[in-house]
């Protein structure tokens, strides 16, 4: 049997997966497949990426298109959720900050470089018309960091999925002050080169299984519940999320696609220049 490792965040875009590891899906097929909570998010798969920690990952799309220009040796196979990610942009309950236009020049809390939380920041700064080279940024690993780290007042803002963080403005640890959306698809599958250079069609069909669940996965019985319960949410913002959040339910990732999103990368200086897109992916 292979063994396999694959990373992803621990929130409701990837409750596929678990609903497929559930069924023993990935054993059937003779693979064992073993799942890695990345708290860290991005920045933590794209290291896990590299060091061979990890073999695939559910990964910000803007993250490991940056980390592969930077030398991560792996590739995308295929987008997992199309839609765009909306960011929350979050300051303490008991902030003084009020409005967008009061963060300018500010701390920002970001879970690693590299990372979603960093780069979409200067998404922001750029959409705000602000200098990109004067943030401020401040390392605080994951969720629970960027919480103490407005709390204590290390940092002054912090970006987040806007879902996965409403909880915590329910119960006034945050105050969400604005969103940001992703101008691109935001999650996508990648594998280490050297994985795929020896498990091709192992890949296909790890691929192949979990399409097969995001297919389908909208119409899960119950599923507005079974999410809320599992994630801390309340029904109506699970609701909120479905109709927004739209997954991609085949082996699908084209060098055209790479090419609009590197161009909106350039545009929004998170890339300072646009890469040959045949370097980024693997069509299975």
């Amino acid at each position: 049997m292979l063994d396999l490792k694959i990373g992803g965040v621990p929130e409701h875009f990837n409750y596929p997966w678990y609903l497929a590891f559930k069924a023993k899906e990935f054993r059937k097929r003779n693979i064992n497949l073993r799942w890695k909570d990345c708290y860290g998010g991005t920045g933590e798969m794209c290291a896990g990426l590299r060091s061979g920690d990890i073999d695939i990952a559910v990964v910000l799309t803007e993250g490991i298109i940056k980390d592969i220009i930077n030398g991560n040796p792996s590739k995308i196979v295929q987008v997992f959720v199309e839609s765009p990610l909306l960011w929350g942009i979050h300051v303490d309950h008991n902030s003084h900050f009020q409005t967008i236009k009061d963060l300018e020049n500010k701390s920002v809390a970001i879970s690693r470089y590299g990372s979603g939380s960093q780069l979409m920041a200067i998404v922001n700064a750029h959409n705000q018309g602000w200098n990109v080279d004067e943030l401020d940024f401040k390392v605080v690993q994951n969720l629970s960091g960027g919480i103490e780290a407005l709390t204590n007042g290390e940092a002054d803002y912090f970006m987040w999925e806007q879902f996965t963080t409403k909880p915590l403005v329910d119960n006034q640890t945050f105050r969400r002050i604005d969103s940001c959306p992703t101008p691109w698809p935001c999650f996508v599958i990648a594998v280490r080169d050297e994985v795929l250079e020896s498990h091709e069609g192992e890949i296909k069909v790890i691929l192949d299984i979990i399409n097969d669940y995001t297919r389908h996965f909208k119409s899960t019985p119950k599923l507005s519940h079974l999410l809320a319960k599992r994630y801390g949410q309340k029904i109506e913002d699970i609701r909120a999320w479905l109709n927004i959040t739209n997954w991609n339910s085949d082996r699908y990732i084209t060098k055209n696609l790479i090419a609009r999103i590197q161009n909106k990368m350039v545009k929004y200086n998170v890339i300072k220049k646009k890469e040959n897109s045949a370097r980024f992916i693997k069509k299975l």
